[in-house]
């Protein structure tokens, strides 16, 4: 799990709701299922509107990618690439069908089942490159989703501050009726601003960095199998998968 995204999730509504409760006035006054109706409902409306029904289900898919990390480190991989090619090397391509049942990850496993059954490296990459394409736009079209309701979020809240300004104007002729019509008219674009800013935002940024993470690390696997295939010993392998690591994380330290 991503602690980071759990905790600064919690940590924003802890913040919220402790600053209303600082303030003396409870949560009661900020809780209004008119103003939820047309923030939530309206931004649902529009997500709808502008993508395909299929896409909006697979978001929920796409974006546990945002609390929850099964990938394995770039550290992890090479080490397996290591040992796999010392076992090529030593023992053929076929020797690594004993390696499958180890393997977690279904990319990875999806290709050494091609290496070990003869499928050239240029054909190799062609497939499963392929394969990263289309995750990564899954996951851009995950963002894109995310993005549009950051942006009609906010719409929406504004349009409920309006309604409930119109609401309140035909009440001037009873002075006690302002105040609570204008309180009501700015819980929209509070929750609006909330629904954009806390979590949408945050978690399309999220979804980014975890796609670039992922994409890096599926091309890593393409190398390394590739060089399984054109049989590259296992130091030349292993050096050329370092060029995914950055200087200070690589095993002799090398300044940045």
């Amino acid at each position: 799990m991503d602690l980071a995204t759990v905790i600064g999730i919690l940590l924003g509504v802890v913040l919220v709701v402790g600053s209303i409760l600082i303030g003396g006035g409870g949560l009661g006054p900020f809780i209004n299922v008119p103003s939820l109706m047309i923030t939530v409902g309206g931004s649902i409306a529009a997500i709808l509107i502008n993508f395909p029904l299929s896409n909006v289900f697979s978001v929920f898919a796409v974006t546990r990618k945002c609390f929850l990390t099964s990938l394995p480190s770039t550290e992890e991989v090479i080490e397996r690439f290591r040992n796999l090619s010392t076992s090529a090397r030593r023992d053929g391509l076929l020797a690594l069908e004993s390696e499958l049942d180890e393997i977690r990850d279904g990319f990875l496993r999806r290709g050494l089942e091609m290496v070990i059954g003869g499928t050239s490296a240029e054909d190799v990459e062609s497939v499963l490159s392929t394969e990263v394409n289309y995750i990564e736009q899954r996951h851009q079209m995950g963002k894109k989703l995310l993005d549009a309701t950051a942006a009609a979020a906010p719409a929406f809240g504004m349009i409920g501050t309006l309604i409930g300004l119109v609401q309140m104007l035909r009440t001037l002729d009873d002075p006690s009726q302002i105040g609570v019509g204008m309180a009501t008219a700015l819980l929209t674009t509070l929750y609006g601003a909330l629904i954009a800013n806390l979590f949408c935002i945050p978690l399309a940024g999220k979804l980014e960095a975890r796609s670039q993470e992922e994409v890096m690390l599926r091309e890593l696997m393409i190398m390394g199998l590739t060089g399984l295939v054109e049989g590259h010993p296992p130091r030349v392998l292993e050096e050329r998968l370092h060029a995914f690591l950055s200087p200070s994380r690589r095993p002799d330290r090398e300044a940045a």
